[in-house]
């Protein structure tokens, strides 16, 4: 179980929209630029992969089922 935590941990830390790490990698923009990134964008950014994580979830769902029952 402890490795099930670790990947999981490390894969939330990759810079991916919707995830911890693409906060990291925001925050990381706002300190080399020393400006805010407007909380607009952000939410654009993390909407939009939110919506491609979800998309990629049902696309390798549905392969799964259709190779299981297909």
């Amino acid at each position: 179980i402890a490795v099930i935590s670790v990947n999981l941990a490390l894969f939330n830390l990759l810079p991916i929209p919707a995830l911890d790490g693409s906060r990291l990698l925001f925050a990381l923009v706002e300190l080399l630029t020393r400006r805010r990134v407007p909380p607009r964008v952000e939410t654009l950014v993390h909407t939009l992969g939110f919506v491609l994580l979800l998309g990629l979830l049902v696309l390798i769902t549905a392969r799964d089922l259709l190779r299981l029952f297909g």
